[in-house]
């Protein structure tokens, strides 16, 4: 691992415990154990980091993303895919996921105007997704906005409570979730029955 690279993890885990605004750079020089000046040939600021956290954990959204619609079939199981496509990200680095979620807002102009397009593009294919299920008959939502939020908020608190040694493995909470999730959404004519699935995404 590359001095950079050990730089933006350990700034990584101190945003997600301590949040970006109180993490200084005293801080992660101290838990890197080296000078404060010296971080400084490596970053340039401890918001280049936050900047290549959001974006890169973005790309992995989308690749993954893209990743489970290469395989066509019903909105029920392209969601479901989807869903368990999510929860893969989310488990490989709870402590990126964390700082994705919820330290984006301390991003400057212009990074702050382009990571929010791109969570709506992101949550948008989602949305398309769900309204072809009311289309279909397979969904029974009014609104498909409101829907993509509901299995947001169940999806991304995940890394508050995943653990790698955990009795749950990514592809049992991607099952489970989607479970409950489609459950909600699913036209009471509609015999939905959830199986496990097994993606082939890029870590």
């Amino acid at each position: 691992m590359s001095r950079k690279e050990q730089i933006e993890r350990t700034a990584t885990a101190l945003f997600k415990t301590k949040g970006f605004s109180a993490t200084s750079m005293r801080d992660l020089a101290n838990a890197l154990g080296i000078e404060a000046a010296s971080i400084y040939s490596h970053i340039k600021s401890k918001e280049e980091i936050l900047q290549r956290v959001c974006f890169r954990m973005a790309q992995e959204f989308f690749d993954a993303l893209d990743a489970a619609e290469s395989i066509n079939g019903t909105a029920t199981e392209r969601l479901q895919r989807a869903i368990a496509a999510h929860v893969q990200v989310l488990t490989n680095n709870t402590a990126a996921s964390a700082v994705f979620l919820h330290e984006w807002r301390h991003l400057s102009e212009p990074h702050l105007t382009e990571y929010l397009a791109l969570r709506d593009k992101y949550e948008s294919r989602f949305r398309d997704i769900i309204q072809e299920g009311i289309n279909s008959g397979e969904f029974a939502v009014p609104d498909e906005k409101f829907a993509t939020l509901m299995i947001f908020s169940g999806l991304n608190w995940i890394h508050t409570w995943y653990k790698p040694d955990g009795k749950m493995k990514p592809e049992e909470i991607a099952v489970n979730l989607s479970a409950m999730l489609l459950t909600g959404l699913n036209n009471t004519q509609t015999n939905l029955s959830v199986k496990p699935i097994h993606l082939n995404i890029p870590n």
